[in-house]
């Protein structure tokens, strides 16, 4: 999973996590994810959150995860929500989350930008979270991201007791997100080595997201049909994983449909995702490539 990916998926899967960080959204407002392509220059927004509630007053939110220099990042991230903004007709107010990994980053001069960024853009800097202590949930999470490897574990379990605390449903929904983490910090490591970090019980690994879509299973069948295979099955376990963030729960005769899926042909349901909303619409993307490949055949 790819850094700026972990993001979404953190806040797609609790969407609370955006209250957190955002002062003034409501706690229980939903939103669904989508990379949209500006036709102007062609640029691609990193992330937009679109609220799924009917209140015009809550924002649309447009999220960039950037862990990198890059002189002409405030410039083109404006320039984005902008031509968003014009070309989409968009009604509702608007609000920017950029998270940074610290305030060392050269990102270009901020100046011409200084009262867009004081007034409608929350900066998250990763590194300033290092030494802190009594965290909201939303920034315990991304604490993990950055703290040393050797304190990690500490950190996850100390997030995890806090969340049994409040029960069985928020200790399940915490692990996934804290074990998607640690999986994208600790890529060497399988899923069991993992919950065993987190000094999670055997006879509940199967219960994990992470164990049952996508890691030891496909991995270990992929590998035993070849390379190519192996990136194939890699590749739908992937997609099966986040579209049951965006969708709910897929079918069982879905994930097969997916897995018999050449690799061309889940690039082209990667790219096809932001229209995906429904499993039904899902289900006709499924059925029409597959009487593509039969017209083929």
């Amino acid at each position: 999973m790819k850094t700026d990916k972990l993001y979404y998926y953190l806040f797609l899967s609790q969407p609370s996590l955006l209250a957190d960080l955002l002062p003034g959204l409501p706690q229980n407002c939903e939103y669904e994810y989508s990379a949209p392509v500006i036709k102007e220059g062609e640029l691609r927004l990193d992330g937009l959150l679109t609220p799924i509630s009917d209140d015009m007053k809550i924002p649309i939110i447009f999220v960039e995860a950037q862990m990198q220099t890059d002189f002409r990042f405030y410039g083109r991230y404006f320039a984005e929500i902008h031509l968003y903004l014009h070309q989409y007709q968009v009604e509702r107010p608007w609000q920017g989350l950029i998270i940074l990994q610290s305030r060392q980053q050269k990102l270009g001069s901020a100046v011409p930008y200084k009262n867009l960024l004081d007034r409608s853009v929350q900066r998250i800097y990763l590194q300033d979270l290092l030494e802190q202590t009594r965290l909201s949930p939303a920034l315990a999470l991304l604490q993990l991201i950055v703290l040393p490897n050797n304190k990690v574990p500490q950190a996850a379990r100390a997030l995890l007791a806090d969340a049994k605390k409040q029960g069985d449903a928020e200790f399940w929904r915490s692990l996934n997100l804290v074990e998607a983490i640690l999986i994208n910090k600790f890529p060497q490591l399988s899923t069991e080595e993992v919950l065993a970090m987190l000094d999670i019980k055997t006879t509940d690994i199967k219960r994990t997201r992470f164990y049952q879509e996508v890691f030891r299973e496909g991995e270990q069948q992929g590998e035993q049909r070849g390379e190519q295979r192996g990136q194939q099955r890699g590749e739908a376990t992937a997609l099966i994983r986040f579209l049951g963030q965006l969708l709910g729960t897929l079918e069982e005769a879905q994930k097969e449909q997916i897995h018999q899926l050449s690799l061309s042909q889940l690039e082209a349901l990667g790219i096809a995702m932001p229209e995906i909303k429904t499993h039904s619409d899902l289900q006709a993307w499924l059925d029409g490539m597959e009487n593509i490949s039969s017209e083929e055949s």
